[in-house]
């Protein structure tokens, strides 16, 4: 994935995978074409492995999850986002075109499901769940708190604007409290 970081997504082919990675052509294509290389680098690099199944299903999210108290859920998981974000950093920006390219590249790339928690707060109530803003009635929090806890704003952040992990820590935890206070009732 080195080449991918360093070149970009659209200048990288094959072929030169396959050479960095001391294989033949055919044995990486074995393992799909390239987007699909670089989508299963980014799971493995954000969740720990690749695969079809949400962040809720994987083991740190839901223990995460299951904590009665929800400044240590909290804490938790956007402790595990923050370093989730930092390791896949790069490849999200090969991914985005890296290498100064401008060209791009594939789409398809999973979001991180930030709402789940916070819903998942509120359902139990671990936060006080206010009466929702008139703009955001009939909507779901999926959107924002993806917008909130993916690696585009992680990058955002950290590297264009010069927070350290912890700032941008702090930042989530405020964003993600606010965000379980505004979802609406689930009908409990």
């Amino acid at each position: 994935m080195y080449l991918l970081i360093r070149d970009g997504y659209a200048a990288t082919s094959m072929k030169a995978i396959a050479a960095g990675a001391g294989v033949s052509a055919q044995t990486v294509q074995l393992h799909g074409p390239k987007h699909a290389l670089l989508i299963a680098a980014f799971e493995t690099s954000f969740a720990g492995d690749e695969g079809a199944h949400s962040l809720t299903e994987r083991p740190l999210v839901a223990e995460t999850m299951a904590e009665p108290e929800f400044e240590t859920a909290r804490a938790r998981y956007v402790a595990f986002l923050t370093e989730a974000n930092r390791r896949s950093a790069a490849i999200v920006q090969a991914i985005d075109g890296g290498g100064g390219c401008g060209c791009g590249g594939p789409r398809g790339l999973p979001r991180a499901r930030g709402a789940a928690p916070a819903r998942h707060a509120a359902e139990r109530g671990m936060v006080r769940v206010s009466r929702p803003h008139p703009r955001r009635v009939g909507r779901g929090g999926g959107g924002r708190a993806g917008a909130l806890t993916g690696p585009g704003t992680y990058l955002h952040f950290t590297h264009a604007r010069g927070w350290s992990d912890e700032q941008y820590g702090a930042w989530v935890a405020t964003q993600l409290t606010h965000l379980a206070d505004a979802l609406p009732p689930t009908g409990r």
